[in-house]
């Protein structure tokens, strides 16, 4: 195994990261979420509303706090501005802890959604030492690809995967000047990448979730990969999968192919 694949640092954060991160957002039980600890894996991300989650890092985080990297953020609300103190405090409350490893603003999808203010608001949360990081959540990768160029953001989260590879043009480029940390989503298009395309051939490979996992991490630019497993057998099969390291080349042209024929399908995605 390809030690350097399943660990890396969060960009120029200085956060030791373990490549594969987990969300509860589906609800996967308590269990699977000891077991992403039992495997090393240190790189969480929750909303206020996952409680499987905040109950079980409540309870590993009394002790050795330095070890778990926490990922939460505000809600962009689309409409005025949101409160980013009031739910950085109440963050700080769920989950018992003095700080937050990542806080970001979430779900932005225009530029006046992510003002100067923001972030200047984001700047002064960190320099009073209640986060380690900031950064935003979104899927405007014109808008990241500029801040990342200005190096605004300690650490960017946006979707990539094979389907939307927009990000290889918009934002990796201007990543190294800074050292941004990336954190990515969708690395199976909300399943769409499981799924055989109408233009597929009937007989044609389908990818695995396992392999649209590591298409993903075998980018370089890509830190943490976050899945979100219903069930513990398919986070289980997750981290087995990446085990295995970076796709080869033939698997990379595969994936490439495949994401085509689903991008190419207009299906709706979130």
């Amino acid at each position: 195994m390809d030690q350097d694949f399943t660990r890396t640092t969060l960009g120029k954060t200085g956060i030791p990261v373990h490549r594969l991160g987990l969300s509860a957002t589906y609800r996967p039980g308590k269990e699977t979420i000891y077991r992403a600890l039992d495997a090393d894996v240190n790189c969480f991300f929750a909303f206020g509303i996952d409680t499987q989650m905040i109950g079980v890092l409540r309870e590993v985080m009394r002790s050795n706090r330095e070890k778990y990297v926490v990922a939460t953020g505000a809600y962009n609300l689309l409409v005025g501005y949101p409160n980013l103190r009031r739910t950085l405090e109440k963050r700080l409350r769920q989950f018992r802890t003095d700080y937050l490893d990542v806080f970001l603003l979430l779900g932005v999808t225009k530029e006046k959604h992510f003002p100067e203010r923001a972030r200047e608001e984001l700047y002064r949360f960190r320099e009073e030492g209640k986060v380690r990081s900031v950064g935003m959540s979104t899927h405007n990768r014109k808008f990241a690809g500029k801040l990342a160029a200005k190096g605004a953001l300690d650490v960017i989260m946006m979707r990539y995967n094979a389907a939307h590879r927009g990000a290889e043009q918009d934002i990796f480029p201007y990543l190294d000047q800074h050292n941004l940390g990336v954190v990515s989503y969708t690395a199976t298009r909300w399943t769409y990448l499981l799924r055989r395309p109408k233009t597929w051939p009937k007989d044609g490979r389908i990818p695995t979730a396992g392999m649209c996992y590591r298409f993903v991490l075998s980018n370089p630019h890509v830190d943490v990969c976050m899945t979100a497993p219903s069930n513990l057998k398919h986070f289980d099969e997750n981290l087995k999968d990446i085990q295995k390291g970076p796709l080869d080349a033939e698997d990379m042209e595969f994936m490439r192919k495949f994401g085509d024929a689903v991008h190419h399908t207009k299906k709706w995605f979130m």
